[in-house]
């Protein structure tokens, strides 16, 4: 039984690693929320998702839709998501650090170029077009209005040409009503919050040029946008590059500070930085794969940021994973678990020497039951000396009888140490000489003398091949 169970712990032992490595080595699947379904965010999470199952990386994403942007940042909040597809201004999550700027949009504002519209400021008793592409849209002109001090004119209020000083006409459109709302003069100048290269950006500066008597537009900037920035941290100062909308002529002729959206990947502050570093390698690193899904791949960017403090002290935080792999120190697998190595090394250690001591009283205690038939043995044979009649000879047999079969007994549970083993057939053997000289002494003839001497080999050997004795 004792082999067996050694066995036993061994199997466990080995099933017990087994199991760790199996544990270590699955992938870590991570659920990431994304909306609303049919944009373009959640075509390049289905893309990556679908490209990490193929590549048998050690990341999965399991892809969770919901209907808007606002719905994926509440999943990362409430923590049914790991990772979201979020867009600060609309919401952003209180446990969200970012991993990567999926892509940037900006606040365009296109006017004719005879509206003396320049800057922001300068819309200030004029209407102004919204092209609603998200129903955030409206929340960033609407902290715009906050900052220069005016007062949004919605309804009938917004087409009417004699506003108020101090007062901006909001009037919500649709993309095919940009057109017919410039004809009819219900606006003056036309915002769209898009990606300056995008399709919706470059329709609606079109329709303003073909409305435009000289075909001359105006790109209205924000001058102000980093004051703006340190009362909304949600928005970010962004600049339209000098010819995005054509080079001939150059429109615009120079830069144009605007402020402007993200959107972002974010993954909750407790996920886990080896797992948040292993997601942001490969979304870096499968661009140009990922962009055969969709062109948006190739606007995934780093956040900017100078230097590891500032990375995690930023207005919009990165995650600590994500700082590893922008900084090249991710972790290695020692480096991983080395904590937990040493204190399995320490632990072990000390386990180790407390089963080595249990063991070592254990052996203690088999050998104080041996030691003890040893010391009675030797008793025995001062007692079988002094006896004076053969009743306390045969007495004395009787119980060196009693001794052989528990020695028996013991020795098929456990194996007995050789040298004591030595001492048990010497202390027998000296014991049932010192019957046989002692009843002869008395003038007794020693009954059945042959079997008690083949007795004596018969028990040696038992004791020396840890047999089970006959009965």
């Amino acid at each position: 039984m004792r082999r067996e169970w050694i066995l036993v712990l061994l199997a466990l032992g080995l099933a017990a690693i087994a199991g760790a490595v199996v544990y270590l080595s699955r992938p870590t699947t991570l659920t990431v929320a994304v909306g609303p379904r049919d944009g373009a965010e959640a075509v390049l999470m289905d893309a990556y998702a679908k490209a990490l199952a193929k590549n048998r990386e050690d990341i999965r994403l399991n892809l969770l839709t919901l209907d808007d942007v606002d719905d994926s940042a509440r999943a990362l909040q409430e923590n049914r998501a790991d990772l979201a597809v979020v867009r600060p201004d609309v919401k952003l999550p209180d446990n969200g650090l970012t991993l990567a700027v999926l892509h940037d949009e900006a606040l365009i504002i296109a006017a004719p170029d005879a509206s003396d519209i320049d800057t922001f400021p300068d819309l200030s008793k004029r209407r102004l077009g919204v092209l609603m592409r998200h129903d955030a849209d409206l929340a960033v002109i609407s902290h715009l209005l906050d900052f220069y001090d005016f007062v949004p004119a919605s309804g009938a209020d917004a087409t009417n040409p004699a506003l108020a000083a101090g007062r901006v006409g909001i009037v919500p459109l649709k993309a095919a009503e940009v057109k017919s709302a410039l004809e009819e003069k219900r606006v003056d100048a036309i915002a769209v919050i898009a990606a300056p290269s995008s399709k919706p950006a470059v329709s609606v500066v079109r329709a303003v040029a073909a409305f435009s008597p000289e075909k001359k537009v105006t790109l209205v900037s924000v001058p102000d946008s980093k004051a703006i920035i340190q009362r909304f941290p949600e928005l970010q100062p962004m600049s339209v590059a000098a010819g995005t909308f054509g080079g001939r002529p150059t429109l615009p002729e120079e830069d144009i500070d605007t402020l402007g959206v993200s959107y972002r990947l974010m993954a909750r502050g407790s996920v886990n930085r080896v797992a948040v570093a292993s997601v942001v390698q490969h979304l870096f690193e499968w661009r140009p794969r990922l962009a055969a899904a969709t062109p948006l791949a190739n606007q995934v960017k780093a956040p900017e940021y100078e230097t590891t403090v500032t990375a995690t002290s930023a207005r919009l935080p990165n995650h600590p994973g994500a700082v590893d792999y922008f900084e090249r120190e991710q972790q290695t697998f020692l480096q991983r678990y080395e904590d937990y190595i040493y204190l399995v090394a320490f632990f072990g250690g000390t386990l180790g020497s407390c089963f080595a001591w249990i063991g070592q009283r254990l052996a203690r205690k088999r050998r104080e039951r041996v030691d003890a038939v040893l010391d009675r043995l030797l008793d025995i044979l001062a007692e079988v000396r002094a006896a004076e009649n053969p009743a306390a000879l045969n007495a004395i047999g009787c119980e060196m009888d009693g001794l052989v079969a528990d020695v028996v007994r013991h020795a098929r549970e456990r194996s007995i140490d050789t040298r004591v083993l030595s001492a048990l057939i010497l202390a027998i053997d000296a014991v049932h000489a010192a019957l046989d000289d002692a009843r002869r002494a008395l003038g007794v003839t020693p009954p059945m003398a042959e079997s008690t001497g083949a007795a004596r080999v018969r028990t040696a050997r038992l004791l020396s091949l840890n047999l089970p004795a006959a009965e």
